[in-house]
């Protein structure tokens, strides 16, 4: 992802807006469309529990200023069908994916910048743990986004992501976390020293980077 986009935030919003799908809550759509963009998306991937409705339309629509990938996975057969109905002349703008989220993000669309994930589906949390490990296993290194909407169903939505999680109270409910693609160990490896230097009282700050452990074999 590149540099936050007003531009290209405001007009997937008004692009949304304008699809009118009349859901039950647009806000959730319009709020993820704008998110989307603004954040310059190429390969946003969402799961959705049963139909594809107005958030999948405002990734698509954020999509039109990104020059990005809208992948929708569906359970089934009757999902695919329904939402390619709901969606009309914008589901040509999506590539549906009939199968198993959590292996797919975690095999097929490990590149995946944006992942929005519907917390009613039921594996919810697996889903987003496959992604936070696909994260640091990708090359090169991708910084994602997750977004889950209806959390307010989830018992603890915040065990999703810790320090860098937001609950927003849009719709449903909305959990925004980013994941920067580093595992706990690559953290660990690199601390910051401060030195002061006791004739000019100058301040040195060192970045210290711990060597790896060899193993050696028998």
């Amino acid at each position: 992802m590149g540099c936050w986009s007003a531009e290209n935030a405001t007009k997937a919003y008004l692009q949304t807006v304008k699809l009118g799908m009349n859901a039950k809550e647009p806000s959730v759509g319009e709020f993820v469309s704008a998110f989307a963009a603004g954040n310059n998306a190429r390969l946003m991937v969402i799961v959705c529990a049963t139909t594809a409705g107005c958030t999948v339309a405002g990734l698509v629509a954020a999509a039109y200023q990104t020059g990005g990938r809208v992948i929708c996975i569906v359970r089934g057969n009757s999902e695919l069908n329904s939402s390619i109905n709901a969606l009309g002349c914008n589901a040509g703008r999506v590539e549906f994916v009939v199968g198993e989220a959590q292996s797919l993000l975690s095999e097929k669309y490990t590149n995946a910048d944006l992942v929005v994930i519907d917390c009613k589906i039921e594996n919810h949390e697996g889903i987003f743990r496959a992604v936070e490990a696909s994260a640091t296993r990708s090359e090169p290194k991708v910084k994602k986004i997750v977004i889950g909407y209806n959390v307010f169903i989830c018992k603890d939505p915040l065990r999703w992501g810790g320090s860098k999680t937001q609950v927003l109270p849009i719709g449903e409910g909305l959990l925004i976390t980013r994941i920067d693609g580093k595992s706990e160990e690559n953290k660990k490896r690199s601390h910051w020293i401060v030195r002061v230097d006791k004739f000019t009282g100058e301040e040195h700050v060192f970045r210290i980077r711990s060597p790896r452990k060899r193993v050696n074999k028998a």
